[in-house]
């Protein structure tokens, strides 16, 4: 996946792209939600990311989750379709991500404990003590999410 969005780049540059994104919430038994501390950033998001081409938007998550979090999860409900947001990245690429925000249960796996090139650290937030997030799409889903447990 990400070689496609590599050449794309090397094609457009910095130019906006629509890129579609699926992003997940994995609460554990004490209701808190599951977080990745973003190495481009240092701030929070939700696993997720990109579609491969021809990819669909539960199959990315499930990806995703393994690649960002080391975890299998399993898609339960979309709470979110996303399609508003701008967001130019701290090495200038524009996007503007559709994204699929779902509800997700765990399978199989364990946290990741060192850092990969996309994260730096998992952490579980409660409800009510969101972190300082990435972007507005991410804030915005940690809000439909306390929406949906209250």
């Amino acid at each position: 996946m990400a070689n496609y969005i590599k050449e794309l780049r090397a094609l457009v540059g910095h130019q906006p792209l629509i890129l579609n994104s699926a992003s997940g919430a994995l609460l554990n038994q004490h209701q808190q939600v599951l977080l990745q501390e973003r190495t481009d950033t240092g701030n929070w998001g939700f696993p997720g990311g990109y579609l491969a081409f021809g990819e669909s938007f539960k199959n990315a998550l499930v990806r995703e989750f393994q690649e960002d979090a080391g975890l299998v999860v399993q898609p339960l409900q979309l709470l979110q379709l996303s399609d508003q947001l701008q967001y130019t990245y701290p090495n200038g690429d524009q996007v503007q991500p559709i994204n699929c925000f779902y509800l997700v249960t765990y399978v199989s796996g364990s946290l990741l404990q060192q850092v990969t090139n996309e994260t730096t650290r998992l952490a579980y937030f409660d409800l009510n003590q969101p972190p300082t997030f990435f972007n507005e799409q991410h804030a915005a889903m940690f809000s439909v999410l306390q929406q949906h447990y209250s």
